[in-house]
């Protein structure tokens, strides 16, 4: 069976409903975006540069961890959905080289919080109002099991940012949960994209090893994954929908964890 086929999609539990999903061109946003679009969503997307193909009714090219390009995603979703039912902030990675805590520059720092907490952190504030004014919602942050397991080698910005975000989302759900809008994260861990294999190949290079080992690494890290793979994207893809769905109605301010294991611990 292929992957394609283990996830098809028959249904239409999302018909109506309009999406924003940040970072959905590639790895797991693209997954989200296939799967939502699949499920009857009316989906709008956004990153810096287009993907080859998309079911996708709206791109936006922007930077979203720019302020200014926050205001024109935001901007762009309203003026031709005339609202918002669901975000799914997907965007995010590490941009980080090996070598520790020294290795990390101011300009390093404030990349990966302008990436992985405060694109989220921008584009909520200027659209959950919409959401508020209609009194239903759903919103999901894709944080990371890094903020249980930072690996101080490549991750420590990229873990403590998404450290923040699910700090910010579980407070955000306090504040919304009366006003009818659900908020919950998901925490990957290790996904098979190609950023993360770039993050190896970047390894392998400081390091002077080979990708193999450099993989081998990130797993020992870890701890090993007890499943003995990554997650693919459209694994991600499943519980997102689900947790936007009116299935999970009654789920609110949780993170759900979806790492094969890696996490030792209850």
């Amino acid at each position: 069976m292929t992957i394609q086929q283990k996830f098809a999609i028959d249904g239409n539990e999302l018909t109506g409903k309009r999406v924003l999903v940040t970072g959905g061109t590639r790895g797991a946003g693209e997954a989200i975006v296939h799967r939502l679009a699949a499920a009857g969503a009316t989906v709008a997307t956004t990153a810096r540069s287009a993907g080859a193909t998309s079911p996708s009714a709206l791109f936006v090219e922007a930077d979203v961890c720019t302020l200014e390009g926050a205001a024109e995603v935001a901007a762009a979703t309203i003026d031709r959905f005339g609202g918002i039912d669901i975000i799914v902030h997907s965007v995010g990675g590490s941009k980080s080289p090996g070598g520790g805590f020294a290795a990390l520059s101011d300009q390093i720092w404030q990349d990966e919080l302008n990436l992985n907490l405060l694109a989220a952190v921008r584009l909520d504030r200027l659209l959950i109002p919409r959401m508020v004014e209609q009194g239903s919602g759903a919103i999901v942050h894709i944080s990371s099991i890094q903020r249980h397991l930072p690996l101080h080698e490549s991750t420590t910005a990229y873990a403590a940012a998404k450290a923040a975000l699910s700090a910010y989302s579980k407070a955000l759900s306090k504040e919304l949960g009366p006003k009818g809008i659900r908020v919950n994260s998901v925490a990957p861990g290790w996904i098979h994209t190609t950023a993360s294999e770039a993050m190896v190949r970047r390894l392998a290079a400081h390091a002077g090893s080979d990708e193999e080992t450099a993989r081998q690494g990130i797993m020992n890290a870890l701890g090993g994954i007890p499943i003995g793979r990554p997650a693919w994207p459209q694994e991600i893809a499943e519980l997102v929908a689900f947790l936007v769905s009116d299935r999970a109605s009654a789920i609110h301010g949780a993170e759900y964890v979806i790492d094969g294991g890696t996490i030792p611990t209850v």
